[in-house]
């Protein structure tokens, strides 16, 4: 067969009518546990200054450095289509004043990001995101708090084998001397190191450690672990978070080279995976995470404002939700389908279909088909309990044919009472 003209970007999906399901289930078990937890709704550009990410997430993560859509206009400005959420978000919280509400201010998010990265099973050039932010508070319970929000979310979503992985990577006081030590041991190391980290080494070493190449993971498991180098601040506040997250029950690995891949986090990070349990010896999926932010707010121009968050892509919790056949109920059963015959019939019908609308009771049609014959096999497919037959008879009388199609028994009634009836047989 010849090849469609236009297809879609590499990279880019269409979400089609049968994964719109998982996106709707999603969408709801997300805004009915962000309302339980007083969380409100933000909606941001999908469009920002580029500055924005390059300042906000940092020029030497791979997310700005190779993933971000960047672009000149004809104006000359320099804009980029939303690789993440949270500068966005801090930028909104600060261009709307919303430091001057009463804090902590809880909000969350829904909606697509971008990424040039190469395309693979989960991983989309366009792909949708969610994600919880809280602003104004510096207990460590927040971030157990949000932890604890995602996993009410994936166990709502009846998802299994989840992995926590949870670690400190320490503040303005202690980082700088553990970057330091860490650097030192990687150059001794780096004849070994993949050609992307030796650049890290000297931009940005932490990055190191968020590395995948498999020639890097030996290094990574000798090196310095930043736990052992944490202030006493940094040390009580990971240790609160820790015993927060013992009294929930939520289970969790302490991974002390977990790093996340983006350059504002300080302090609390954490990120969860999927895991098959019979593949162990197989990488972790990792579908989600975040952490603290203290310094970002005032960093791209706010008052000095602590923060924490977390993200997760929805590409990949629908994967995930197929792979492991998560059934949910389905939404309201087709009970009535409505024929008509002719256009008189027609424009009964379009009255009587607004009435079961507003009766909540869930009706199939074809108004654009004539043939009885071809409507009837049309309600058997979608599984209707009874079939309503106008003709161009029955629409001059102000009656319509109530049809069981299980008996196959049909009686004749008046159109007015078609709403009630049915509701009646619905019962019994």
């Amino acid at each position: 067969m010849k090849e469609p003209k236009f297809q879609t970007l590499s990279g880019m999906h269409d979400i089609l009518p049968e994964d719109q399901k998982y996106f709707n289930k999603i969408y709801q078990t997300v805004s009915e546990i962000a309302d339980f937890y007083d969380f409100e709704k933000i909606e941001t550009p999908v469009l920002e200054i580029a500055e924005l990410f390059s300042k906000g997430t940092g020029e030497s993560t791979d997310v700005v450095k190779k993933e971000m859509y960047a672009f000149k206009t004809k104006g000359g400005d320099l804009l980029a289509l939303r690789p993440e959420y949270s500068p966005s978000i801090v930028r909104s919280y600060i261009e709307n004043g919303m430091q001057n509400r009463p804090q902590p201010l809880k909000l969350w998010y829904w909606g697509p990001c971008f990424r040039h990265e190469r395309p693979q099973a989960g991983r989309y050039r366009q792909f949708w995101t969610f994600g919880f932010e809280i602003f104004g508070e510096t207990s460590a319970v927040v971030d157990a708090q949000l932890i604890q929000i995602y996993y009410n979310i994936l166990r709502e979503l009846k998802l299994k084998n989840i992995v926590i992985e949870v670690n400190s990577i320490g503040d303005s006081n202690c980082k700088p001397y553990y970057k330091k030590l860490l650097a030192n041991y990687l150059r001794s190391k780096s004849s070994s190191l993949c050609a992307d980290c030796r650049v890290r080494i000297k931009e940005n070493v932490l990055r190191v450690l968020d590395c995948k190449e498999e020639k890097c993971q030996p290094i990574k498991a000798q090196a310095p672990q930043i736990l052992d180098h944490l202030c006493e601040e940094c040390k009580a506040h990971f240790k609160d978070v820790l015993e927060f997250l013992d009294e929930t029950g939520i289970q969790y690995n302490l991974n002390p080279y977990l790093v996340r891949g983006l350059d504002y986090y300080t302090r609390t990070v954490f990120e969860f995976f999927s895991q098959d349990p019979e593949k162990e010896g197989e990488s972790k999926m990792a579908i989600g995470g975040g952490g603290r932010y203290d310094k970002l707010v005032k960093f791209l121009g706010g008052k000095d404002t602590p923060a924490c968050g977390l993200s997760t892509g929805i590409e990949r919790i629908v994967d995930l939700m197929k792979k492991q056949d998560i059934k949910f109920e389905k939404p309201n059963e087709i009970e009535v389908f409505l024929a008509q015959l002719g256009d008189l019939a027609k424009r009964k019908s379009l009255s009587l279909l607004e009435e079961f609308r507003k009766a909540n009771i869930k009706v199939s049609e074809s108004f654009g088909r004539d043939s009885l014959k071809a409507q009837l096999s049309r309600a058997n497919k979608v599984g209707a309990k009874f079939t309503l037959i106008v003709g161009q008879k029955e629409a001059l009388e102000g009656k319509i044919i109530i049809r069981d199609m299980a008996t196959g028994n049909q009686n004749l009634i008046k159109l007015e009472n078609a709403v009630p009836e049915v509701k009646k047989r619905l019962r019994g």
